[in-house]
């Protein structure tokens, strides 16, 4: 549009004559510039049309991979914050787990105790019992011995005194009954 004006000017004369506009004596106005500016414009009006979209698409899914980023950020930071708010919680409450704790263990080793006890005590019972029955069947068996220990000594003694005191004919009429009584029960 330009250009016509130009031309147009040139054509009617007016630049020859006595009128001329300020723009013509402008130095470093020359027309070829500004046609060079027009293709300039039209070229990259062209090549907008041509690559603009795929730049736009790719640019339009660079900044949602930077929001979901973004997003994933914030998800990631929320959620160390809550971890950070639990294990502070868990701080502040350690004074009360530890002596929960230890009243816990306390009440544990005071029960330890008494099961111990008791079981002491069944155990002390137990051996009381066996011992009393070791000693029954000792004194049993005491007695037992005393009894056989006796009948040796009272044999042992009467042999002693039978030796002392039977002569051989003593001797000799004892055999003699002896095998008279034997042959009455015999037949």
């Amino acid at each position: 549009m330009l250009l016509a004006i130009l031309t147009l000017i040139r054509l009617l004369g007016l630049s020859e004559g006595g009128w001329t506009p300020w723009w013509a004596n402008y130095p470093g106005w020359e027309l070829w510039k500004f046609f060079n500016l027009i293709l300039f414009i039209v070229f990259a009006m062209l090549l907008h049309r041509r690559y603009g979209r795929p730049i736009r698409e790719k640019l339009r899914l660079r900044g949602e991979a930077i929001k979901r980023d973004l997003q994933t950020a914030r998800d990631e930071r929320d959620q160390a914050l809550a971890k950070l708010a639990e294990v502070e919680a868990r701080f502040s409450n350690l004074d009360s787990e530890i002596s929960a704790i230890k009243e816990k263990s306390a009440l544990e080793a005071a029960a330890e105790k008494a099961r111990l006890l008791s079981a002491t005590e069944t155990e002390i019972a137990k051996m009381r019992e066996q011992a009393k029955r070791e000693i029954e069947s000792a004194g049993q068996a005491a007695k037992h011995e005393l009894r056989r220990f006796a009948a040796q000594e009272s044999v042992r003694r009467a042999e002693q005194i039978l030796e002392t005191e039977i002569r051989p004919e003593d001797d000799a009429r004892l055999i003699n009954l002896n095998v008279q009584e034997l042959g009455r029960t015999s037949l």
